[in-house]
């Protein structure tokens, strides 16, 4: 199962967990899966059906630009990241 690590602003939903172990083939999927185990997940990292823009994800050390669609292998570490601005 990848694991999924979870950044501080989010971690009042799911109970001050730092990380959770979660299968899945794609980022989607995972998202998924964490909003089965901690409702509202989705909702803070999703917007009109794709990752926040306000959010980055790295997986496996590489920030992805496949959004919800980013595959995932059984074994790669998962970062929601917020995402940096400027000009």
């Amino acid at each position: 199962m990848a694991i999924v690590f979870i950044p501080t602003q989010l971690r009042r939903l799911t109970g001050g967990h730092d990380r959770a172990e979660v299968p899945g083939a794609t980022v989607g999927e995972l998202v998924g899966e964490l909003e089965r185990r901690f409702p509202g997940f989705r909702e803070r990292v999703v917007e009109h059906g794709d990752l926040s823009p306000s959010l980055a994800v790295s997986v496996d050390g590489v920030i992805s630009g496949g959004g919800l669609l980013e595959p995932v292998g059984p074994e790669s570490e998962v970062h929601f990241v917020p995402a940096l601005g400027g000009g």
